[in-house]
């Protein structure tokens, strides 16, 4: 019976994936150069794996002063976002449903409470397990290992929703169910069959956990 949910942050609950990425591309464009989208998609959910600078014939001394008003411009377009459509209901809902909430990330704590103090959600999630946190990030299992044993739960008691390859890689070899739930950025990438695809969060808590083929334990 289904105990708890474990989120994704960038791009799964708050899609600062997306906007990053239209920064960049745009930050090469000026310079005569192109962004491919599956260059990028390398160090989507993960950390370190993709460097956007190495295509770029910058030095490095030269980085800082032109990534401060790009990284400004990243913030701002956060800022100014809200979280993904359906994010807050299917929230509530969960909780309604007696279900436990915590996320997962391979971003560091300062950020995702950051945002999630913006949005409201600051005592929502029972817990966060983050790059803070870890040896190794996603797609190693370890963040996903952290989270279980924080709440206390076995993999079978729980339900991974996931943006990216990576992070779904990580529930999956967690031994957790994982729905994934791609955003503009993450659409495409090789998702397994067994990792049930839900195109958003519209539906609550109902169309996620028929997403799933499971079913809530009763509250209390």
């Amino acid at each position: 019976m289904l105990r708890a949910l474990i989120f994704d942050f960038d791009g799964t609950l708050l899609d600062t994936e997306t906007l990053e990425f239209r920064r960049w591309q745009a930050f090469y464009t000026e310079r005569g150069r192109e962004l491919e989208l599956s260059a990028w998609q390398q160090g989507v959910g993960t950390w370190g794996a993709f460097d956007p600078w190495a295509a770029l014939e910058v030095a490095e001394h030269e980085r800082a002063p032109l990534y401060e008003p790009l990284r400004a411009a990243i913030l701002a377009d956060i800022e100014a976002s809200d979280l993904r459509p359906g994010v807050r209901t299917l929230l509530l809902q969960a909780q309604d449903a007696g279900l436990r909430l915590a996320i997962a990330s391979s971003s560091d704590r300062s950020w995702i409470s950051r945002w999630l103090a913006q949005h409201g959600l600051g005592d929502t999630f029972e817990v966060l397990a983050t790059r803070d946190d870890v040896a190794q990030v996603k797609p190693d299992p370890e963040l996903y290992l952290l989270a279980l044993h924080r709440l206390g739960l076995r993999s079978e008691e729980v339900l991974a929703i996931e943006d990216s390859f990576h992070g779904a890689t990580a529930a999956h070899r967690a031994g957790l169910k994982v729905v994934v739930v791609p955003n503009d950025v993450t659409r495409g990438q090789p998702f397994l069959e067994s990792w049930p695809p839900l195109d958003g969060f519209e539906d609550g808590l109902s169309g996620l956990l028929q997403a799933a083929g499971v079913s809530a334990a009763s509250p209390g």
